[in-house]
């Protein structure tokens, strides 16, 4: 897979010799009809009849999909948009802290709210579509996905939540899936028994560096400020000895062969200093971005780009609502999520029945 590919990322999809890319990279040629191009087939016209829905979900995280099942038991027809089934809670190794699991996987939980929601015929799911726009057209919404498709709706929640941020350091982008990774959960399998590099110091680069730690001789920890995470994580840190500690340091630099990773430059915060560290993976850790770009004509963002709500998830646009991590609500926990999803679909059912 290696030697065909050049990434260590899993799965990769091939039609014959023909390397399409990872799942996400399938879903998207497939709802771009390209999947279908490949294979000859034809793909039947969709019908000039706009159907709408009462309410478009973007996003299919734990808030999106706990609105999709409250909309549906008020009755409510439902379209979730994502290109991304679970979201970030689906790269997430360990939970402990969601009611009813003493523990479980993130995939794990992710994969019951899905099962959870799909159990309602009242709610479509169109995977592999991004919402690249939404937009008003009177009193009805409208969600342009990044394929082409429309979906329009009477009222919206945006639940699109946040993705990883990159450092943007030389070689970063080449080595990409080759030994870049931004979810250990993920590709941490794929390096056992090698020496790796996490860069960041909050509280997901150091649940990374303890999921390293279980697989790898050596983990290189590299913050630019002291660590910030929970006191618990910074305690099994600090105690782990295959954790290597670089505190005010930063990930200048990732060289490579070509092919893979192979090791990884690290600058001391006043500049001083430099070290060339040998690694075969860099997971890189420093927090994330709210997927609100699509929607920033439309709402209210603050300074960080999360959407303002009140609490009701009112955005201020009539009809448009919105929940979870993309929003400025404080705790970014899955139960928060969750809660708030609800919240959010019960507000939209209180406006379409204001509207009839």
């Amino acid at each position: 897979m290696r030697r065909l590919t050049g990434r260590k990322a899993v799965p990769q999809v091939f039609i014959g010799d023909d390397h399409i890319g990872g799942y996400e990279d399938f879903l998207v040629l497939d709802a771009k009809g390209e999947i279908d191009a490949r294979f000859g087939r034809k793909r039947k016209p969709a019908p000039a009849k706009v159907e709408i829905q009462d309410l478009l979900i973007i996003g299919a995280g734990p808030a999106g999909m706990t609105a999709a099942v409250y909309a549906a038991r008020k009755g409510l027809s439902t379209v979730i948009i994502s290109d991304q089934l679970g979201g970030q809670p689906a790269l997430t190794a360990t939970i402990e802290n969601y009611m009813g699991y003493q523990f479980i996987t993130g995939p794990e939980l992710m994969a019951r709210f899905e099962a959870q929601t799909r159990r309602y015929p009242g709610v479509a799911l169109a995977a592999g579509e991004e919402a690249i726009r939404l937009e008003l057209d009177g009193r009805m919404k409208k969600a342009i996905t990044e394929s082409g498709k429309i979906f329009t709706g009477r009222a919206a929640i945006i639940a699109s939540g946040k993705r990883s941020r990159t450092l943007n350091v030389p070689g970063e982008h080449d080595y990409i899936g080759r030994g870049v990774s931004y979810c250990a959960t993920c590709d941490a399998p794929l390096y056992a028994g090698e020496s790796v590099l996490v860069a960041g110091g909050g509280n997901s680069a150091l649940e990374a560096a303890l999921e390293l730690a279980a697989l790898c001789p050596r983990v290189h920890l590299v913050s630019l400020s002291e660590p910030t995470g929970d006191e618990i994580l910074l305690g099994k840190v600090m105690a782990e000895t295959r954790i290597l500690k670089h505190l005010l340091w930063r990930l200048s630099e990732i060289k490579g062969d070509g092919k893979e990773v192979t090791a990884a430059g690290i600058t001391s915060a006043d500049g001083a200093r430099r070290e060339e560290v040998p690694v075969k993976a860099v997971f890189v850790e420093i927090g994330l971005h709210p997927n609100s770009a699509f929607a920033v004509d439309l709402v209210r963002l603050n300074r960080a780009g999360e959407i303002e709500v009140d609490s009701d998830c009112c955005t201020g646009v009539p009809g448009i609502f919105a929940a979870g991590d993309v929003t400025q609500v404080r705790d970014k926990q899955i139960i928060v999520a969750a809660g708030e999803g609800a919240k959010a679909a019960l507000s939209a059912q209180e406006y379409l029945l204001s509207q009839r």
